[in-house]
């Protein structure tokens, strides 16, 4: 029975899928990408057994969080082969040209027959799924065949259908991995409630991306002249609301430069942005800094992949999606020891509990809160240092997630040389 209600969930999701096509862009993405998909993409893949190893990601966040595992794999087993697969065209539309895989597809939409179809020619010796994204036909059929199958970075709570009465067939879903690198003792406890006790606590990934990206930083001059000597309110990831109550208090501080890099880019919002910042410019629209883009107090960037960079020229750091379904990244700001504010729907994010318990992050419910906290951390220079080095700090020692899952695959003989 609940197998029948998810096929039922998935001919749903189809449809769904297929009839906001016909107005939204991501969702165009989402059917075009998949017409014929194993014609058009996965007829690259070699007819012979290859070496393989599958990566799953939902978008763009889980493959920067995968992406650690991904390339320490491909450093220490250069014999094997790589597939990632997207869920989402969010992630895939913007890496499917990834130099550190072999492969980059689209995962075809869960079936018993797409599972069988996808295992017979992709042959993996090793699939990783990242975080989350759990689909019932893909893991079953994993576990048929006996390949090792792993999580990396879960994280569990008590509310999710794996421990509420009507969970059973998302139970049997995690009976199918052949272990679980969780982020927290919390998750490992929730797990044992179930009797999986395949679990070793590891931390996230992130944690090691974010090191990563610090200490590869290259200096970026467009963006250094922009700054010069001022002081910078980096907001990375931003939607309407936050830009917004960014927009209400501004004129509280008018000495701060402000860079925003929103979340969506495409044209309609990038010129909501430039409507409520009339003293604005978009990154995209100059070479040489004119005295003009120097003049303007607010710069907008209209590209993907920067933002984790200019986080090392931010005084502090506003992370968006707080006001919606949830924070982004904040650890690719505080990896630079900046303080990080954001919206109060940050619950499920771990990172964000510690850094505020830190006094590194603080979240805030609205404009006046917003006014407080700026301006305790652009007046208080014991307490904005003080945040400064938490932020750092919490970051460096809890990295070191990756070398524990990529030691379990060597010990275990996952892979061979």
């Amino acid at each position: 029975m609940p197998e029948f209600f998810y096929n039922i969930f998935l001919v749903l999701l189809r449809t769904g899928i297929g009839i906001a096509s016909l107005w939204n862009k991501k969702a165009k993405l989402w059917v075009n990408g998949r017409k014929n998909i194993f014609d058009t993409q996965y007829s690259q893949l070699p007819t012979h057994n290859s070496q393989l190893i599958w990566f799953h990601c939902s978008s763009l966040g889980e493959f920067e969080q995968g992406r650690p595992v991904i390339e320490s794999l491909k450093s220490k087993y250069p014999n094997y082969k790589s597939l990632i697969t997207f869920f989402s065209p969010s992630g895939y539309e913007i890496r499917k040209d990834y130099k550190g895989a072999d492969w980059v597809f689209y995962l075809p939409i869960d079936s018993k027959k797409n599972a069988r179809k996808f295992f017979d020619i992709v042959k993996p010796s090793l699939v990783v799924f990242v975080k989350y994204d759990y689909w019932y036909y893909y893991l079953t059929e994993c576990s048929k065949r006996k390949i090792p199958l792993l999580m990396v970075s879960a994280i569990f709570r008590k509310n999710q259908p794996f421990f509420c009465w009507y969970g059973n067939l998302h139970r049997k879903m995690l009976k199918c991995f052949t272990h679980f690198f969780v982020q927290d003792d919390g998750s490992k406890t929730l797990l044992q409630t179930l009797n999986i006790n395949n679990v070793t606590v590891a931390g996230d990934t992130r944690f090691d991306r974010v090191v990563t990206v610090a200490e590869r930083f290259l200096q970026i001059p467009e963006i250094e002249k922009f700054c010069g000597n001022n002081k910078i309110w980096v907001a990375g990831s931003t939607w309407p609301s936050d830009e917004k109550i960014i927009k209400e208090m501004i004129s509280s501080f008018p000495d701060l430069k402000i860079i925003i890099a929103p979340h969506e880019i495409h044209q309609e919002h990038l010129q909501y942005i430039k409507n409520i910042f009339p003293n604005s410019e978009l990154f995209s629209q100059f070479q040489n800094p004119d005295s003009q883009f120097l003049s303007s107090n607010c710069l907008i960037i209209d590209n993907i992949g920067m933002l984790s960079k200019l986080y090392r020229y931010a005084t502090f750091s506003y992370i968006g999606g707080g006001f919606d379904k949830g924070i982004h990244n904040i650890l690719e700001a505080a990896v630079f020891g900046k303080p990080v504010i954001f919206g109060p729907r940050f619950e499920k994010f771990k990172e964000a509990t510690d850094l505020i318990k830190a006094e590194a992050g603080f979240t805030v419910n609205n404009k006046e809160e917003l006014i407080t906290q700026i301006g305790l951390l652009l007046n208080q220079t014991d307490f904005y240092n003080k945040s400064c080095a938490a932020a750092k700090e919490y970051v460096y020692e809890n990295k070191g997630a990756t070398k524990k899952i990529v030691q379990y695959i060597q010990e275990n003989r996952l892979l061979t040389n």
